[in-house]
């Protein structure tokens, strides 16, 4: 078992004695979808730290757009119950990356990618590949894409 895995279910185990209900059933929630992970496929495998890592991120994300959806639909309620979820996520995933960062990160990449010859809109791809290694885990694709697209205009 990995230890973010193992990590995961002594939290459970410690939500479940404390009684505390929403990091007990978000905890759970998440360990059943890296099972579901672990058994998709032909055959059973134990996952990695990255890949747990990468199913917290797709859970965390997925508690995120779920309380954008119920803010416009005017439960509030439930928009809270998902944000607080996706704060108790967030604790199991690394620092994400300031706006500041990002943008540092994605000038140097753009600057590697006019050296290699890549220019206009078509550099896209070619600086999306340089800066999303770097940022693994840290900010999200659409933060990225984002970032480049501004400098990219500017």
């Amino acid at each position: 078992m990995t230890t973010l895995k193992s990590k995961l279910q002594e939290d459970l185990n410690a939500a479940i004695k404390e009684r505390d209900e929403l990091r007990s059933s978000t905890l759970r929630l998440t360990l059943t979808a890296i099972t579901k992970e672990e058994v998709a496929g032909k055959e059973k495998r134990d996952l990695s730290d990255d890949e747990v890592q990468k199913v917290i991120t797709r859970e965390a994300k997925k508690r995120r757009e779920a309380a954008e959806a119920f803010a416009q639909g005017g439960r509030a309620e439930q928009a809270e119950r998902e944000k607080a979820e996706g704060e108790v996520l967030a604790a199991y995933l690394p620092k994400q990356l300031s706006d500041e960062e990002l943008e540092r990160i994605v000038a140097q990449a753009v600057e590697e990618a006019k050296a290699a010859g890549a220019e206009g809109p078509k550099a896209m791809g070619a600086i999306m590949k340089i800066v999303n290694p770097k940022v693994a885990g840290q900010a999200e694709g659409g933060r990225v894409a984002a970032a480049v697209k501004k400098l990219l205009a500017g």
